[in-house]
């Protein structure tokens, strides 16, 4: 299960009305982590500027991609940059 935030100016509007950095960076560690197709234990998230910037490693092919889905279920398609190699 993902938890959606309701946004209607994207990540960067949700951020102006009080939604705060650490928590949309919790609410994307927290959807990882509850996925159980994706092993997030060597993935990072974080912040920059308007952007989650997901860095580390995945251990099998697809799980990049389905990460940074995760993440843009939670912030918006297009507010999401990988920086994931696979092992």
């Amino acid at each position: 299960m993902v938890l959606r935030f309701q946004t209607t100016e994207g990540h960067g509007g949700a951020c102006g009305q009080g939604h705060s950095l650490a928590s949309t960076r919790a609410s994307v560690e927290s959807a990882l982590s509850a996925a159980y197709d994706v092993d997030s234990s060597e993935i990072v998230v974080s912040i920059l500027g308007l952007y989650v910037v997901l860095e580390g490693f995945v251990r099998q092919k697809g799980h990049v991609e389905r990460a940074v889905e995760i993440a843009e279920d939670v912030v918006g398609k297009g507010y999401v940059r990988s920086r994931m190699l696979r092992r």
